[in-house]
């Protein structure tokens, strides 16, 4: 763990045998709250229904953080330039959920970012949401081109609060395509936001907006009490419609 971090505030370590966190709402702005614990289902479903999730390197413990502002997605305000909705009106991407997870996440972990040395997304993480993908709770939106996998992206849902945790594109406009489909089924299923965590400018451009942290932990707390779409989304379809 950074030294410098320490000296600023004291960061918790996490029992074995509980899954207790700090309240979020009294972290400090930057958002590191515990450390430690573990990458079982019970705890990061626990984690992610207070607003908190996992981010940390290889070789790093596991570290938890809950950052303010939060970065939400409302599902009816996503925003299209129109060379964007050329490339959705020429139908040349297609879309499924649920259908291929484990090559979604991969992708995610392995495709090069500018300005990152190595994915977060370490194989004990790949190996901790595709345990929830299979328990139900983690899910993933695919986009292809000529029949071929290109883009996509994996988050977590719980109540109607969905939690996006990476994205990925092999080809311009992929992840934009898998992200704009993600929020039309989600709006016309009832979500209400979608969590980026973090501002991304990309993701800015795409409608998200910055809130409070106390705010977004007000919503949550609503979200979660919601009915859960427990399982596989296999019967989610979406075709882009003006």
């Amino acid at each position: 763990m950074d030294e410098a971090i320490e000296e600023d505030y004291y960061v918790p370590p996490l029992s074995k045998y509980s899954s207790t966190f700090p309240d979020p709402r009294y972290a400090p702005d930057e958002g590191l709250l515990a450390y430690g614990g573990d990458l079982s289902s019970h705890r990061l479903l626990f984690a992610y229904k207070k607003g908190i999730f996992p981010w940390y390197s290889e070789g790093d413990p596991i570290l938890w953080w809950s950052p303010n502002p939060r970065l939400l997605l409302y599902p009816h305000k996503f925003k299209m330039r129109k060379s964007f909705k050329r490339v959705l009106r020429s139908g040349k991407f297609t879309v499924t959920f649920d259908k291929h997870f484990s090559e979604v996440i991969g992708h995610c972990a392995s495709v090069y970012r500018e300005g990152q040395e190595a994915s977060w997304i370490v194989p004990e993480i790949i190996e901790a949401y595709t345990r929830l993908h299979e328990e139900g709770f983690g899910h993933s939106v695919e986009v292809y081109l000529d029949g071929k996998l290109v883009g996509g992206l994996y988050g977590l849902a719980f109540g109607k609060a969905f939690f996006g945790e990476s994205m990925f594109s092999l080809v311009s406009n992929a992840s934009k395509v898998a992200f704009k489909a993600l929020s039309d089924v989600l709006g016309d299923r009832g979500y209400d936001f979608i969590d980026c965590q973090m501002k991304t400018d990309h993701m800015i451009g795409l409608g998200a907006e910055v809130v409070d942290r106390d705010i977004f932990l007000d919503a949550l707390e609503v979200a979660i009490t919601k009915e859960t779409d427990f399982g596989k989304w296999h019967d989610f379809n979406w075709t882009y419609k003006e």
